[in-house]
């Protein structure tokens, strides 16, 4: 039995979160030496083992470019150990702060203390970086950590646990593997602050069982994120940016592209290009390693779904190769959509993968209005010269 089958019940996740409780209260306050040497040996862990790592990942996801694991996976972590640790002793101390007359001749300053134990919750589209990023950022702070890591990466998850331990003390970073059980039973512990990444509707879930013990929670959740091209826009370079963000991890990424706001007479032009740059980027996708597939079967049938329903709603798909999959990989090619509207699915639910809804207009201020209406997107992106 692995360390990713192995489920802990409540208890069990309770009694480790007591026991870096217990050692955070009888050393509150972690030097800068201490802070810096737990940095550290994070980025020897990551330096040392970074090619274990990604090939664990790119076997989860059946298929993954190791390149783009290098950029989006390792690099955002090393940089940002560099980064806390160049800052850290000025962060550490204490700020003035200017007090009114009638209080004078007191004096106001805000010392910065650890919280204590942070819970860390991971999805699955980038299981390195997801856990370090905010990992680094609490130990930057003085505080322990327990990381819930995803279940649907099991090699990559049981590995980090394996090197973590190896690596820490459990009673200042512990890594929990476990099923979807375990993660809302993680997602209940009283933390003293719990960050969680990943889906709107599981951030609710995971906000309402963290207000049970009134913890502060940091949700980075997804959204359909748009792109409005204008008039003016070139249409060949905005396809090849569009086209590299939305392939990028097989647009299994929360700020990845989700559909296009553009001129209705520039629709087929950007089909045009949209293809011409797929075919520039993967000549061919069958045993290609740079392109990457979706994490499941679960998932390339909840996509799949949405392309059928859209279509029997009266969608066009725009398949931008004519090439099939025969490599065994759950690759899926881009599919370009128009003709949509918002009864279909497509255009409700965040995409998370190759797909991208394509909806026109005619003047400029429709399609401020069209996202207006909608939910508040994580990103928004814009192609043109105003």
């Amino acid at each position: 039995m692995n360390n990713f089958e192995r489920i802990k019940p409540i208890d069990s996740l309770q009694m480790q979160l007591d026991a870096m409780r217990q050692a955070a209260t009888q050393h509150p306050y972690p030097s800068l030496d201490e802070r810096k040497r737990h940095l550290q040996v994070l980025k020897c862990v990551i330096q040392k083992n970074e090619e274990a790592l990604l090939e664990a990942i790119h076997q989860d996801f059946s298929s993954r470019s190791k390149d783009e694991m290098r950029i989006a996976e390792i690099a955002g972590v090393l940089q940002g150990i560099q980064y806390q640790c160049r800052h850290l002793k000025k962060w550490m101390k204490a700020q003035r702060r200017h007090l009114p007359w009638h209080f004078l001749p007191g004096k106001a300053h805000v010392h910065f203390q650890p919280l204590g134990v942070v819970g860390v919750m991971v999805p699955f589209n980038y299981p390195i970086f997801l856990s370090c990023s905010p990992l680094i950022a609490a130990l930057a702070a003085g505080n322990r950590v327990m990381i819930k890591m995803p279940e649907a990466t099991p090699q990559c998850s049981a590995l980090f646990a394996e090197l973590i331990a190896e690596a820490f003390d459990e009673r200042v970073v512990s890594v929990i593997n476990g099923d979807e059980q375990t993660s809302a039973d993680f997602s209940r512990l009283p933390f003293d602050h719990l960050i969680f990444t990943g889906s709107t509707e599981v951030g609710k879930k995971v906000m309402a069982a963290a207000a049970q013990n009134l913890a502060p929670v940091t949700l980075e959740l997804g959204g359909k994120s748009p792109v409005i091209i204008d008039e003016h826009a070139d249409i060949e370079e905005a396809a090849r940016r569009i086209c590299f963000g939305k392939s990028f991890n097989g647009g299994q990424t929360c700020v990845a592209p989700d559909y296009v706001l553009l001129p209705r007479d520039k629709q087929a032009d950007f089909i045009a290009a949209y293809q011409r740059q797929f075919a520039r980027l993967y000549p061919t996708v069958n045993g290609c390693k740079d392109y990457t597939a979706l994490i499941s079967w679960q998932q390339f049938t909840r996509i799949s779904n949405l392309l059928a329903d859209a279509k029997t709603k009266g969608a066009e798909l725009h398949t931008i190769s004519d090439e099939k999959i025969l490599d065994g990989s759950r690759k899926l090619l881009p599919v370009l959509i128009s003709h949509v509207d918002d009864e279909m699915a497509v255009m409700q639910e965040e995409i998370f993968g190759p797909v991208l809804p394509l909806v026109p207009y005619d003047q400029f201020h429709q399609a401020v209005a069209y996202i207006n209406k909608r939910a508040r997107p994580l990103a928004l992106y814009y192609f043109g010269f105003n």
